[in-house]
């Protein structure tokens, strides 16, 4: 098999642009006309957000969850309180959402603050997942080291017997963040690697500043 020399992969982005003039003041609005243009093109996981966070010690780190809503000018996402990201955020709230939709040749890049969604919120979310994923919240210490699959697979059956025949409650440890944004980057491939790309900026009076950025 011939070794694949990863530096000589290039890809022309030709499938779209994005122009100043078709801007909306408010880029929620322009968010929600590309998430709603990746469902229907029925892109792999068109929800999918990378997560980036930072330690007290100024390391960052990144995952990917789901987008699960977009409310009152926020993004909201849900995972365990407890794991890396939320130990991060408790910390520090600081963080960024990138959306890559490779299909459309397009990205989005948001920095902002996060903070704990209401209570009756996240309960209002948890009792919408699939039954085996709202016990799978309960029992998984996410991002700590487990001895395996099986020890793991034992106590999900054991949490599975605890709640038959009732309403699986949501763990107090688990629930949803509202990302506030302050920065959202819209990116557009373009041919020649002169990509678009148009960065609102969130200014103290509530409205948003637009820039175009070099590529």
């Amino acid at each position: 098999m011939a070794k694949i020399n990863i530096a000589d992969i290039r890809q022309e982005y030709r499938k779209s642009g994005l122009r100043e003039s078709d801007l909306p003041g408010d880029p929620l609005s322009l968010f929600n006309r590309w998430l709603q243009e990746a469902i229907e093109a029925e892109v792999d996981e068109p929800t999918a957000v990378i997560v980036g966070t930072v330690s007290p010690e100024g390391k960052p780190s990144t995952r990917t969850v789901l987008l699960k809503g977009l409310h009152d000018g926020k993004f909201v996402f849900y995972t365990n309180y407890e794991s890396r990201k939320g130990r991060q955020l408790a910390q520090n709230p600081h963080i960024s959402l990138s959306f890559v939709w490779h299909a459309l040749e397009r990205q989005v890049h948001v920095e902002g603050t996060a903070t704990k969604a209401p209570s009756d919120e996240s309960d209002e979310y948890f009792r919408k997942r699939p039954y085996k994923s709202r016990i799978g919240a309960r029992i998984s210490p996410q991002s700590q080291p487990i001895k395996s699959r099986i020890q793991l697979i034992r106590t999900f059956v054991r949490e599975v017997a605890r709640w038959l025949g009732k309403e699986v409650e949501r763990p107090d440890n688990w629930g949803g963040y509202a990302v506030t944004p302050t920065r959202i980057e819209f990116w557009q491939g373009r041919p020649n690697r002169l990509h678009d790309r148009f960065l609102y900026t969130l200014q103290s009076n509530g409205e948003w500043e637009i820039n175009r950025l070099a590529p």
